[in-house]
Parts: C-alpha cells; sequence; structure tokens
C-alpha cells in the first residue's frame, strides 16, 4: 500500500505529465510528491513550500507545478527552472481553487467552488469569471460548488458541476453551458453523484470521476459507461471510496486519487471493463 505518511489522510490531488512523472499532493503536509516512475518505491522528489490544505495541483510540459493555496488566499507557482516559488493568482478569501488548468496559451484556470464560478488569467494579467453567475443554480449559466475542471485545444471548459450532479460545457466565450453528462443532459447519458473531476482522453472523449457513487465513468463514440468502481465503494483492490481527481498517463492508464482509502490507485488500459483492472497502489504493485 502507498505510504500513508505521505499523502496523509484525504488526499485530493494527482497528476501525470507526458513523460508519465507522478506528482501527488500530499493536503495534510503541503508537501508536493514526484515519482519519476511507479516503479520507483519512493519518491524520487518532494517538493515543499508554504502551502496550507492544498487541493489541486497542475504540471505544465516545461515542469513549472500550479498548487492551489487557498488558505494563503492565492494559487502559486512553482518554476522548475529557478526552484523557486512564485505567486501565480490571487484568489479572495474564503476561496478555494478545488479545480486548476493551464491551457495551451498559458492561461489559468481556478474553480472556486465556494463562489460557484470558474476565474480565468490570461498570461497578459486580465482576470475574469468565464463560467458560473458566483450566485449557485442549475440554470445553463449557473454552477453549484464546481470542482475539476479541463480546457480543451479549442479553449472549450469542461466543469464538474459537483452539486448539480452533471458535467458542464462552456464554449469559448458562451456564458450558457451546455450539460454532457448527468442531469439535465438531453441525450440520455449517465446517473452522476456529486463529480470532481472530468478529463479529456486522446481521442478527446470525456472521462469523470463520480466521486458520490465511488467509480469512474469513461465514455466513446457510443457515450458513457462505468468502467470501474461500478460494484460500489470499499478498499479492496476492485474498488474506490470517494475518488476526487484523475489523470491520463501517457499510454492511455488512469491514475486516482482514491482520497476515501488514503491512496493513489492505477487502472490499466485495455482490460475488461470493472472486472479485470489491474490496480496498482503508488510503492507497491498488487498482484
Amino acid at each position: 500500500m502507498t505510504n500513508k505518511s505521505l499523502l496523509g489522510l484525504s488526499p485530493f490531488g494527482i497528476f501525470v505529465n507526458s513523460n508519465n512523472s507522478i506528482y501527488v499532493l500530499s493536503q495534510q503536509t503541503g508537501k508536493i510528491h514526484i515519482w519519476q516512475s511507479e516503479n520507483h518505491l519512493n519518491p524520487t522528489n518532494t517538493i515543499s513550500g508554504n502551502l496550507i490544505f492544498p487541493l489541486s495541483l497542475f504540471v505544465t510540459t516545461n515542469g513549472d507545478i500550479y498548487v492551489e493555496n487557498g488558505k494563503n488566499e492565492r494559487v502559486d507557482k512553482w518554476i522548475v527552472k529557478t526552484e523557486k516559488w512564485i505567486s501565480a493568482m490571487n484568489v479572495n478569501v474564503l476561496a478555494h481553487c478545488s479545480g486548476l488548468f493551464v491551457d495551451i496559451y498559458e492561461s489559468l484556470y481556478c474553480s472556486i467552488q465556494t463562489y460557484h464560478r470558474v476565474d480565468k488569467k490570461w498570461s497578459n494579467g486580465k482576470t475574469a469569471t468565464i463560467a458560473g453567475t458566483g450566485v449557485q443554480g442549475s440554470e445553463s449559466n449557473m454552477l453549484k460548488h464546481p470542482r475539476g475542471i479541463f480546457v480543451d485545444i479549442n479553449l472549450d471548459l469542461y466543469v464538474a458541476d459537483q452539486y448539480n450532479n452533471r458535467i458542464q460545457l462552456f464554449r469559448l466565450n458562451q456564458q450558457n453551458g451546455i450539460t454532457v453528462a448527468g442531469n439535465g443532459s438531453k441525450s440520455v447519458t449517465i446517473e452522476l453523484n456529486l463529480p470532481t473531476g472530468i478529463v479529456l482522453d486522446g481521442d478527446q472523449h470525456p472521462f469523470i470521476v463520480d466521486c458520490g457513487n465511488s467509480r469512474i465513468i469513461g465514455s466513446d463514440e457510443n457515450g458513457f459507461r462505468c468502467i470501474f468502481g461500478c460494484s460500489g465503494s470499499g478498499p479492496t483492490n476492485d474498488k474506490l471510496s470517494g475518488p476526487y481527481s484523475m489523470s491520463f498517463d501517457s499510454y492511455g492508464n488512469i491514475y486516482v486519487m482514491d482520497a476515501g482509502n488514503n491512496r493513489a490507485q492505477k487502472i490499466l488500459k485495455n482490460k475488461p471493463y470493472s472486472k479485470s483492472f489491474l490496480l496498482i497502489s503508488l510503492g507497491k504493485i498488487l498482484k
């Protein structure tokens, strides 16, 4: 099992970069643990900073790390070249970036759960709300405790609209969202319960961390379906408990921050759905 002293209780943030290095964020210790590969028993690097109960992180292609530091009312950036921390974005008091994303133009996105909106900071320093009104609600232009976010190559924004039990798609410069999965979607998709994560795969198909149901939802040209944790929550290798976030590696394998089980798990690609997935806890392969 993963060393719980590294992850602490209820860890939320995980990211896998294009080189398949694994970044895990400990909410309790405020440290970022990095594995160059899953074959290393211990982290190959650990980064510390003045991070207080951080919730989310994002790693750019050049290795810079953005980390939510809401207790200090900001998002911080670790510059890999200088190994220094700088402030990347100010956040209002009592606000947290439950989801972070940096697009191809280096604009920073923050999903502010308590204010029911997503803010964007352009590389020129301008900041504006691009999704949600700041008031909770279920209308197409509103959000209710949004969590994970994802921005595709067209700069369209996907939001895990947690308390509305849906995934919202906001096209570039559009205030009204389209429900692509969950409550209120026009086409029959799948019911969601408190989704917290949304990631697109290499074919631009959405994958969802369905936290309330302790499962992972995948999709393809045939629509949405459960691909892991489909038989309920639990601590065994074939189950999850309150998963929070996920990330793909370059092979299409899925890494999940299994918060309720205080561990990070890996789901291998191209295995029979919900039956023969192999899960790996960081630090030890479970056979």
